[in-house]
């Protein structure tokens, strides 16, 4: 298939937009599904984890392939929680073009934004999808206002909705001008009813006047009032698209079956293909500065990216990968630029939500999964061995919420072990470590929610029965003050004995994460052991000095030391490091971060003084208040996590369940003295008990 008939698309939306839904139209109209799957009765073809079913959400960004209209679609259905961001950034960085589904009575809603945001910061281009216009309260107009007012997406109307509610019977094409009505998954095209033409009329001016800012030959027609022929404006609308100047706005009702042909064919018309999106550009892996350039052509050298991995149960471990350029095949040596390892190709498989097509070759384009990968992660750049080249990564959001968990019998710890190792494969923003002091299994992520699913994977899929301890806050630890520290690390045990000396000055790096700098002169400190000390510092700034949490925002200068020709070794100097790292830090003010989140509360009118007074208790800071829609609005703030434990409920019972709210991760922020004085009590205590 050509590759100019081949799209990419991810499918995003906030929680309850009705995405999963409209997907699942989408496979049956495309004939890919026979019958309908509902979220709601847990038949969805794409949410086919257990967890997924159960709750009626999606929680993995499932990868599956159709075809309409002669051409090829490679659709990711993502996550609307904000639990599971990662799913939609993974998908984001290999999509070439985004369907934003919204809900025509929630309009735009925190995770919307969210997604906006990220689909921003990638240049994705994209159509919007305005659903539920069957819903009671839908209105079309206000999704529209609202798209341009908080997300300024430039929303451009190519479709009116004839009526909404319960009179919603179909929609209005106003580039083609026609009317288009659905029975039984059937689409009819009649003349537009009357009262609808002035409208019609009105919409497809305010669409070319804003054509004609982009293009002259459009410009040039309308001041001479001549009729632009529908091609014309389909062509400049896409044009338009691509070049993220404007968002195209349809509308329909994807449980009614109503509307989806019509995204279907502005899929194929208005988003782009891989020639559209162009070429990609790598680094030089041997040359700092210089960039390799990847066409989408099968002639141009392999590359692409691994956004995804999956444990299957039937073939073992499936590695998605979006290739961007040249054509994979079976048996073929391709080379790992991230780990600098080799990777021979076993199986190649399309897949199709859970089912899967194995092939014999891919090309430029395409979103295939491997199995039989041995070093390949997510966000790995995969490459031509002869050419080689590294393509920027996938952003991994901070995890911020713990657990102590344990297998519930013991002789179970090395088979947990394991599992959690296949678990943080999968998914970048999910961590496992295992304390040595406390003997403890902490597990990290995202939220409340995204651990309660991993602990529900753990029991259905590797038949791991755990115990799980309160959730608690992933603190960091940091420096306030520059100090030098000057250690001296000598040991004689018989023999060969141990001898290493730095002397370094650490520096707060707020913001910065963690650097090293070697001012070392003269091999004081032999190069070989250079690299020791800032492994050891490392090593010491993962475990934490004040209460066990990993150390961030530090630079490192190795400013002099010694060393011994016999005594020296790499072990001496990376124990040396830990040490002086160690007294360094405990002179220099050190404190604890806390993590701080972004929340949206969307709250009735009657019941903002509440949510508002329940917020300042909890330390939070309240940043804007807006009308959100009639009778209601929209909170903004940011408020810190150890705070927000059982918010849910609390503000469930302070607005009688129907306010509602989002929160995600937004920075790190010193804890005030006296509550730093508390949390390191408290932990002091659980070690001496």
């Amino acid at each position: 298939m050509s590759i100019n008939k081949l799209r990419n698309i991810g499918i995003a939306a906030h929680i309850d937009a009705g995405k999963t839904t409209v997907t699942e139209r989408i496979l049956y109209f495309t004939g890919t599904n026979r019958k309908l799957g509902e979220t709601h009765d847990g038949q969805a073809t794409m949410d086919f984890m257990k967890q997924e079913q159960e709750r009626g959400i999606t929680i993995a960004s499932a990868a599956i392939t159709c075809k309409w209209n002669d051409h090829q679609i490679n659709l990711i259905d993502t996550p609307g929680h904000v639990d599971f961001t990662i799913e939609v950034e993974r998908s984001l960085r290999v999509i070439d073009g985004m369907v934003a589904v919204f809900c025509a009575v929630g309009g735009v809603e925190p995770q919307s934004e969210t997604v906006w945001n990220q689909a921003d910061r990638y240049r994705v281009p994209r159509i919007a999808f305005v659903n539920k216009m069957d819903r009671t309260g839908a209105d079309f107009e206000a999704v529209v206002d609202q798209m341009n007012k908080y997300l300024d997406a430039k929303a451009m109307p190519l479709q009116i909705p004839m009526g909404a509610e319960d009179n919603f019977t179909g929609v209005i094409d106003i580039i083609k001008r026609q009317a288009i009505t659905f029975e039984d998954h059937k689409r009819q095209t009649i003349e537009i009813p009357a009262e609808y033409i002035e409208k019609v009329n009105e919409a497809r001016k305010a669409l070319i006047e804003k054509l004609a800012d982009f293009d002259d030959e459009i410009m040039e027609l309308f001041f001479d009032d001549a009729e632009i022929p529908d091609e014309k404006i389909i062509s400049a609308t896409r044009n338009a698209c691509l070049k993220l100047l404007i968002t195209p706005v349809f509308c329909g009702a994807a449980y009614k079956n109503i509307g989806i042909q019509l995204l279907l064919d502005a899929v194929i018309d208005l988003l782009p293909s891989p020639i559209d999106v162009g070429s990609v550009v790598g680094n030089d892996l041997d040359i700092e500065d210089k960039t390799h350039t990847r066409i989408p052509s099968a002639s141009d050298p392999f590359s692409a990216l691994a956004f995804k991995l999956i444990n299957d149960p039937f073939v073992g471990q499936q590695t998605f990968i979006r290739i961007f350029s040249g054509k994979l095949t079976n048996g073929m040596q391709i080379f790992n630029a991230t780990k600098g390892k080799y990777e021979r190709i076993g199986r190649i498989f399309r897949i199709k939500a859970k089912q899967r097509e194995e092939i014999s070759e891919a090309g430029p384009g395409e979103i295939v999964a491997l199995v039989g990968m041995k070093f390949t992660k997510t966000g790995d750049t995969l490459c031509d061995p002869e050419n080689k080249l590294l393509l920027e990564s996938i952003h991994i959001p901070v995890s911020v919420i713990e657990l102590k968990i344990q297998a519930k019998n013991k002789k179970d710890n090395n088979k947990l072990g394991e599992a959690l190792a296949k678990l943080v494969n999968e998914d970048p923003s999910f961590n496992a470590r295992f304390d040595e002091e406390t003997e403890e299994t902490i597990i990290s992520g995202m939220g409340e929610l995204h651990l309660e699913i991993i602990i529900d994977r753990l029991l259905d899929e590797f038949k791991m029965e755990v115990e799980v301890g309160e959730p608690s806050v992933a603190y960091r630890e940091t420096i306030n003050e520059t100090v030098e520290s000057n250690y001296k690390h000598s040991k004689q045990t018989g023999g060969k004995g141990q001898f290493a000396h730095t002397v370094i000055r650490m520096e707060p790096n707020h913001g910065n994460g963690y650097e090293f700098v070697n001012l070392i002169k003269g091999g004081v400190i032999p190069n070989e052991y250079i690299p020791s000390v800032d492994k050891g510092i490392r090593k010491i700034m993962d475990r934490g000095i004040l209460a066990g949490f990993p150390i961030v925002d530090v630079k490192v200068v190795l400013l002099d030391g010694t060393y011994h020709p016999v005594d020296s070794s790499d072990m001496a100097f990376q124990l040396c490091g830990i040490e002086c790292f160690k007294q360094g830090f405990k002179k220099s003010n050190p404190t604890l971060l806390e993590p701080v989140m972004k929340i949206e509360v969307n709250t009735p009118d009657e019941y903002i003084g509440d949510v508002v007074g329940n917020l300042n208790r909890r330390r939070g800071k309240i940043e804007s208040m807006r009308r959100y829609r009639k009778g209601s609005q929209k909170i903004t703030g940011t408020v810190p996590l150890m705070e927000m434990f059982g918010y849910s409920t609390q503000l469930r019972n302070i607005t009688s369940g129907r306010a509602n709210y989002s929160m995600e991760f937004f920075n790190y922020e010193p804890l005030p003295l006296a509550t730093q004085e508390e949390v390191l009590k408290k932990i002091a205590d659980k070690k001496n008990n």
